[in-house]
C-alpha cells in the first residue's frame, strides 16, 4: 500500500510499547460509574476501567452485559434512550466529561463508531466519509480521505455508490473510515464484527490492529466475539450483569479455564458442555465473590 503524508491522528502519539497496562498513562479513566435508565433500572454497576494511549481495550461480554451503555456514557449520548451517570467519574485527557455534549467529546476527539454502522444510506461512500470531516478544511480532509482508502482499499472503486447498497462488511468499512475522517485521538468501536463473515471480520480487525501500530491510534472496542478482541488487544475488562467481573491481559485471560469455556469455546474436558455444566458455572462466579 502506499503511505501518505497525514494521517487522521495526531502525530503526537506513538505506537505502543511494551511498558505494563498499570503504568502507561490513560487517555481515558472510568471510575466506579453507575448508569440508569428512567430513574429506575441500573444498567451498569460501579463500572472502572482504562484506556492507555496507544493502546487498544477491548470490552467484552454477552448480550445485555452493559457494554453499550458504557460506550455511551463515555460518548455523551445516553440522554436519547433517557439514561444518566448517577455516580463516579469519566475522565478524558484528564479532564472531566460528565457534563460535556456530544459534540464537545469529538471535539476532544474521541469518536464512536455505533453498533450497526448507522450510515446515511442515500448518500455515496465518499459522501459519507465527507460528512465525517465537516470540521475539517479542503486540504485536510483529502489527506484523511486517502488515508480511509489506503486503510480500505476496496472502498476506492466504491467510493461512487450509495452506501445502503453496500455489503456489510463494505458499511463497517465506510462507519470506522467516516469516523478516521474527523482524525480522532481515541476511536470507540461498538461491536464492529456484528453479523458479519468471518473473512470480512478478519480484514475489519486487521484494520484496527493497523490503526495502533502504524498511527498510534488508542481504541476502546467493545465485542462479544473474544476470540478476535483477544487476538489484538493489549488489555481487556469481561463485564457480567452490568459489572466488571474480571480483566487481565490477552495471555493472562487466556489462561483462565472459566474465560477459555465460556467465552472462547475451548473447553477444559472431553465433549460438550451440557447446561448444567452452564448452571453450574453461573452459579459459582469464582471472580465474583
Amino acid at each position: 500500500m502506499t503511505s501518505h503524508p497525514a494521517t487522521p491522528g495526531p502525530v503526537s502519539l506513538q505506537p505502543p510499547n511494551t511498558a505494563s497496562h498499570a503504568m502507561a498513562t490513560p487517555m481515558l479513566a472510568i471510575r466506579n460509574i453507575q448508569v440508569v435508565y428512567g430513574g429506575a433500572i441500573e444498567a451498569v454497576r460501579d463500572v472502572s476501567l482504562e484506556v492507555p494511549a496507544g493502546r487498544i481495550v477491548a470490552l467484552l461480554g454477552s448480550n445485555g452485559a452493559g457494554k453499550s451503555t458504557v460506550l455511551k456514557a463515555v460518548s455523551a449520548v445516553l440522554d436519547a434512550e433517557d439514561g444518566k451517570v448517577e455516580k463516579g467519574s469519566i475522565h478524558l485527557l484528564d479532564q472531566s466529561i460528565q457534563q460535556a455534549t456530544a459534540h464537545g467529546i469529538v471535539g476532544l476527539g474521541l469518536v464512536q463508531v455505533p453498533e450497526g454502522r448507522r450510515l446515511f444510506a442515500t448518500l455515496t461512500v465518499e459522501e459519507n466519509l465527507i460528512v465525517g470531516a465537516h470540521l475539517q478544511d479542503r486540504r485536510v480532509l483529502a489527506q484523511a480521505r486517502d488515508y480511509v482508502f489506503d486503510l480500505f482499499p476496496r472502498l476506492v472503486e466504491k467510493r461512487h455508490q450509495i452506501a445502503g447498497y453496500l455489503s456489510g462488511g463494505e458499511q463497517q468499512m465506510v462507519a470506522i473510515g467516516r469516523a478516521l475522517m474527523s482524525r480522532p485521538r481515541m476511536l470507540a468501536l461498538d461491536e464492529p464484527s456484528l453479523g458479519l463473515a468471518p473473512l470480512v471480520v478478519s480484514e475489519i480487525f486487521e484494520a484496527i490492529r493497523t490503526l495502533r501500530d502504524r498511527n498510534g491510534l488508542t481504541i476502546l472496542l467493545v465485542e462479544q466475539n473474544a476470540s478476535r478482541a483477544l487476538a489484538i488487544a493489549d488489555y481487556a475488562y469481561i463485564m457480567e450483569n452490568g459489572r466488571v467481573v474480571l480483566d487481565g491481559t490477552p495471555e493472562a485471560l487466556g489462561r483462565n479455564a472459566d474465560v477459555r469455556e465460556f467465552y472462547l469455546g475451548l473447553s477444559t474436558q472431553q465433549g460438550r458442555t451440557s447446561m448444567r455444566d452452564v448452571k453450574h458455572y453461573k452459579r459459582r462466579k469464582r471472580w465474583l465473590s
